[in-house]
C-alpha cells in the first residue's frame, strides 16, 4: 500500500471522529439549553405555557442532531468497510454494530 493511501486513511479517521465529536457537542449544548429553559420556566413569575413553542422547536433540533449523528456513524461504517477492503488488515477499522445504524423501527422490532 502506498504512503498516500495510508495518509489519506489516517486523515479520514481523524476527520470522521472530529465530525462525530462535533455532533455530540451539539447534542450536549441542546441538553444544556433545554435544562436552562425548563429551569427558567420554574420561576413563579413565569406563566406555565411560556416557552412551550421554543421547547417544541428545540426537541425538533435535537431529533435532527441525532439523525445527523446516526448518518455520520453510517459514514464511519462505510469508511471502515473501505478500509477493510483496501488496507487488508494493516490497521483494525472501527467495528460498528448494525443496530446502531439501522432505522429505529428495525432496531426495536
Amino acid at each position: 500500500m502506498t504512503d498516500r493511501i495510508l495518509n489519506d486513511a489516517h486523515n479520514l479517521k481523524k476527520l470522521i471522529r472530529e465530525a462525530e465529536a462535533l455532533a455530540d457537542e451539539s447534542m450536549i449544548a441542546f441538553a444544556r439549553l433545554k435544562q436552562a429553559m425548563l429551569a427558567a420556566r420554574q420561576n413563579p413569575g413565569v406563566e406555565v405555557h411560556m416557552g412551550q413553542r421554543a421547547l417544541m422547536r428545540l426537541n425538533q433540533a435535537e431529533a435532527q442532531a441525532m439523525s445527523m449523528s446516526t448518518s455520520l456513524l453510517r459514514v464511519h461504517d462505510e469508511l471502515s468497510t473501505i478500509a477493510r477492503e483496501t488496507m487488508g488488515g494493516e490497521e483494525v477499522p472501527t467495528e460498528i454494530a448494525a443496530a446502531s445504524i439501522e432505522p429505529i423501527s428495525e432496531a426495536v422490532a
